[in-house]
């Protein structure tokens, strides 16, 4: 198995241009902390050079989720899809911690046709019938990524944590919305419902257009799926971590990715 994860360096920054690097995925909202009988809350997402700043394209939300503490499903108001960003707001009426998320999947396919190579995208459900009578050489690999965010009301709440043990997921020991600069923070991460061991996480701070240090550590997941990390400042945090295998045979291959953004306050 190959594990791999994005990680961005000073060195790699000025070596290549930043169009060359791979895009980071996102989704940020205005606050993640509020009070009151009930609270709106706005949320930018997007693909960019650097996290957090709108500067390549607007995420598409096909595969938008909002958990309220009940369980019961949220629906975004005033959505937008822009240029570089797609926005939109989420109205808290419930005390407790909601899971705003981005999920998406499916299947990506090469083969020859004719002598030509081709490509396929579809749903799983979809492979393989969906390819064309006579394709060859067929590559096929799963895809699946999970990007979500985390917003409480009042007093958090751990309702929205239930995994559904299908790719990368986040197993908080520490709440995300009770995040405090100096101090540490545990997580657990989850691969298809089993702890993924020996994975690597990027830790970045946003706010790097204002400053010359990007500010990214990597830590890297014990025997349950568990690692640490010690926030050395307040602000905006990216957390990343993927999980690609190679197919085998008829088996296919996967490329899961996971993203979550946390605020740390000071």
């Amino acid at each position: 198995m190959k594990k791999t994860i994005a990680l961005l360096t000073l060195a790699a920054a000025l070596a290549a241009p930043m169009a060359a690097q791979a895009h980071r995925a996102w989704l940020a909202p205005t606050a993640t902390t509020l009070s009151g009988a009930d609270a709106w809350v706005g949320f930018d997402a997007g693909m960019s050079n650097q996290v957090f700043n709108p500067d390549h394209a607007a995420m598409r939300l096909n595969g938008l989720t909002i958990t309220a503490p009940d369980g019961s499903a949220v629906q975004p108001e005033h959505a937008m899809q822009g240029q570089y960003r797609s926005t939109f707001d989420v109205h808290l009426t419930q005390n407790g911690t909601y899971k705003i998320a981005n999920v998406m999947g499916g299947v990506v396919a090469g083969y020859k046709l004719n002598g030509e190579q081709k490509r396929w995208r579809g749903t799983a459900a979809e492979y393989p019938a969906a390819l064309p009578q006579g394709a060859t050489d067929v590559q096929a690999t799963r895809t699946a990524s999970r990007i979500e965010t985390f917003v409480t009301l009042n007093n958090p709440t751990d309702t929205v944590f239930k995994t559904t043990g299908e790719g990368l997921e986040l197993v908080p020991v520490t709440h995300p919305n009770d995040l405090v600069a100096g101090e540490a923070a545990t997580f657990k991460l989850l691969n298809n419902g089993q702890p993924a061991s020996g994975l690597d996480v990027t830790v970045a701070r946003g706010g790097i257009r204002y400053r010359d240090n990007p500010e990214e550590s990597t830590v890297t997941t014990g025997a349950d799926g568990a690692f640490t990390v010690t926030w050395p400042e307040a602000g905006m945090y990216w957390l990343n971590a993927s999980v690609r295998t190679e197919g085998q045979g008829a088996a296919l291959g996967s490329n899961t990715s996971y993203v979550a953004v946390v605020e740390v306050l000071p």
